[in-house]
């Protein structure tokens, strides 16, 4: 492990926005060691990054994996961490024999609504009352304009009604449990519109669901704060919390394939930071709805965007350097805590 002096001695940052939300961070069974002294420093909340979804926890019809969840949740516990859930219905990373019969056809809607029960109440009441929030349904809204729902194998078999169905399964393992629909893109206006109007449709309709999460996987140039602001409004009046789910702060646009940089500049870092001390200002704006910030990932020496998406490519989206050292975007992150 990298030894830290200088780290601990940096203002926790989770105390530095007590008072507005907490601050998480996605984690592995990796980082949770290789990271262990940052994370417990910093962070007062935990997102496992891979380690609870379906094909992790599920692999087979009778079979359950908990054992790399079970590490997490006590590594919060040690720690005094709360846990978000993610995620229970995904159409990436679940397992091949949810959709399937013995004999390799297409499962029908009933049968798949029974393992889809089946798998959210054996998890939810495993971690019930460890786990405080969940990301019930995650991004099945569709990015092409002229789709409401993005084609999947639980939309083809199941039809609309599981997303529903999988908000009331959820609440009727852990009525305590916050509910969340998380996506992507959700501050592209025909994106967000459709978010929208889908989580209104279920509100209206009594579904259990108490908060939508908002993926914030952004970059230096986008989205605009306009485009966030006028998103954070149109959220919020909804009534429900907002939780800033997956935050990471790219060096590099989306379309950007550039492979030239071994080590970010001086010049990126600067407007990193610039980045998020904006971003947080806004955060604090609407601490009123926005109960929680969880980055994707704490530190540089480990993200998911290494790689993606341009394949043997670094990044370094978060305000801890890769030896976990506080870079420009942590010193703006306190000077936002403070004003």
């Amino acid at each position: 492990m990298v030894k830290n002096s200088r780290m601990t001695d940096c203002k926790k940052l989770h105390e530095a926005f007590g008072d507005y939300f907490s601050i998480g961070a996605a984690v592995n069974s990796k980082t949770i060691h290789t990271q262990c002294d940052l994370l417990s420093h910093h962070f007062n909340s935990i997102t496992a990054e891979n380690e609870m979804k379906f094909e992790r926890l599920h692999p087979r019809e009778h079979h359950y994996t908990f054992e790399h969840a079970d590490r997490l949740i006590s590594f919060a516990k040690e720690h005094e961490m709360e846990v978000r859930g993610h995620t229970l219905v995904w159409h990436n990373q679940t397992s091949k024999w949810v959709f399937e019969r013995e004999d390799g056809n297409v499962v029908d809607r009933q049968t798949l609504l029974k393992r889809m029960q089946s798998h959210i109440e054996t998890v939810l009441k495993r971690y019930k009352g460890q786990i405080y929030a969940w990301d019930v349904v995650n991004e099945v809204v569709s990015d092409k304009d002229e789709e409401m729902l993005r084609p999947s194998k639980w939309l083809d078999i199941v039809g609309e009604d599981f997303i529903s169905k999988a908000f009331e399964y959820a609440h009727s393992a852990d009525p305590n449990a916050l509910l969340f629909y998380n996506d992507y893109n959700e501050f592209v206006p025909k994106k967000r519109e459709k978010i929208y109007s889908m989580v209104k449709s279920l509100k209206e309709n009594g579904t259990p669901i108490h908060g939508i999460g908002l993926q914030a996987h952004w970059n230096l140039e986008y989205p605009t704060l306009d485009l966030i602001r006028q998103g954070l409004e149109r959220y919020a009046s909804l009534g429900l919390q907002l939780h800033i789910t997956e935050l990471d702060v790219s060096v590099f646009d989306h379309d950007d394939r550039r492979t030239d940089l071994v080590e970010p500049t001086e010049a990126l870092m600067e407007m990193q930071a610039n980045r998020y001390e904006m971003f947080f200002n806004i955060f604090k704006e609407y601490s009123d709805v926005i109960t929680s910030v969880t980055f994707w990932g704490a530190a540089d020496d480990y993200t998911w965007l290494n790689d993606f998406p341009v394949r043997g490519r670094r990044n370094w989206p978060f305000p801890f350097d890769s030896n976990h050292q506080p870079k420009k975007s942590y010193w703006k992150l306190l000077d936002v805590a403070r004003s």
